[in-house]
């Protein structure tokens, strides 16, 4: 049982950060540095293949959509969380990322992002069918 509480605690303290209920999360805006299209760059050892393109929409309103294709797109919606001045993704199957901005790079889930112009054709795409709730960039 001390065991337990050991672990809770030091799990705790870690921050880690944890959503039980994507319903529960409280959308933040975004700071300007976030808001935009990123896009990752030549090939990213968090994706499946060297050819995979991971997207991330970010709103001024905190709405964002983790985009990733290889041979098919998968595009989850999700919104930017403010936890102890530290920014989040948190998608609507309730993954947190971190966001992470050194030097106009943004670390997220392991890969390297640069901000681009717009997002993929693919991306626009699932986003023309299934808008976020914001203005796009």
């Amino acid at each position: 049982m001390k065991k337990i509480a050991i672990l809770a605690a030091l799990m705790t303290l870690s921050g880690c950060v944890q959503v039980d209920r994507y319903e529960d999360v409280v959308k933040h805006p975004a700071p300007a540095s976030l808001v935009g299209y990123w896009q990752s760059m030549g090939p990213q050892s968090a994706m499946v293949s060297p050819e995979a393109i991971a997207t991330l929409v970010v709103t001024k309103e905190g709405d964002t959509l983790d985009c990733r294709q290889w041979q098919r797109v998968i595009a989850v919606p999700g919104k930017i969380m403010l936890r102890s001045d530290d920014y989040y993704n948190v998608t609507s199957k309730r993954d947190v990322y971190s966001l992470d901005l050194d030097d106009g790079v943004l670390e997220y889930d392991g890969m390297e992002l640069q901000r681009v112009d717009r997002p993929t054709v693919e991306c626009a795409d699932f986003l023309g069918k299934n808008p976020l709730s914001s203005p796009l960039p």
